[in-house]
């Protein structure tokens, strides 16, 4: 049985501003309640293997250092590097959550154990998912992966970027549209600051007002990785320009 967890609600309010208004953004860090996953070991793999394990209800699922995908070999490790299965129901509850469009940002305690139902506790240890692999048609969860996200540990992260405060916004009351140029942000993160998401408070913006990357406000551990730091997050453009306008305006 999966076990539920709660921990306190923590916040990190933050305001970022550009030369024509000063809206905010809002860094979320991890909220409750969330899931401590439970894992059994898989000795096999292929696709017969892994259907049966689907079959069973369970979702196949692998976790390793981050590293791992490092270009260059003589940066990655294969050290704690676990093929693994996971509970359905308890992921299908995870996503079917509020939080569900976070879950790749949400770090969660991991629990692997020598069986289903089995109280021998093999490795634990804290993770992120990185990456849900879904089936084209059906869009059925075919397996997981995960890496160690330990406290101190450093990650590269895509924060979701999520708008809010454009009912209030002059320059959409005056017709205008939001051009949402960035749905995301890729961080160099301590895991223990990762934000589930970046709120950006566009209340404030009138038409050709744009908020770049380096407006936004985040933890000082926080690194953007971003050649250009100068880039827009959004835009506010007359509704004249056409969608193929919307796509490349900055």
């Amino acid at each position: 049985m999966a076990q539920w967890w709660r921990s306190a609600t923590s916040h990190l309010r933050t305001t970022a501003s550009n030369r024509h208004h000063l809206p905010s953004s809002l860094s979320t860090f991890r909220t409750a309640p969330y899931h401590t996953i439970q894992a059994i070991p898989r000795d096999f793999t292929g696709s017969r293997v892994s259907a049966r394990d689907r079959n069973q209800g369970r979702i196949p699922a692998v976790v390793f250092f981050q590293n791992l995908l490092e270009k260059d070999p003589s940066s990655r490790s294969a050290s704690k590097k676990h093929l693994l299965t996971v509970e359905k129901k308890q992921i299908k509850a995870i996503l079917d959550s509020p939080e569900a469009p976070f879950f790749c940002t949400t770090r969660f305690p991991l629990q692997i154990r020598a069986g289903s139902g089995s109280s021998h506790l093999l490795e634990s240890g804290n993770v992120l998912p990185i990456k849900i692999h879904r089936d084209e048609e059906s869009g059925k969860i075919l397996n997981l992966v995960f890496v160690w996200a330990e406290d101190g540990m450093e990650l590269k992260v895509d924060v979701p970027v999520v708008f809010k405060g454009e009912d209030f916004s002059p320059g959409i009351q005056k017709g205008g549209i939001l051009n949402r140029i960035r749905p995301s942000l890729k961080y160099l993160c301590p895991s223990e600051h990762i934000p589930s998401k970046i709120e950006v408070d566009v209340s404030n913006l009138d038409i050709e007002d744009k908020i770049l990357m380096h407006d936004i406000e985040v933890h000082p551990s926080l690194k953007l990785l971003s050649k250009n730091e100068n880039m827009p997050i959004c835009k506010i453009v007359p509704t004249s320009l056409g969608n193929k306008d919307l796509l490349v305006s900055n």
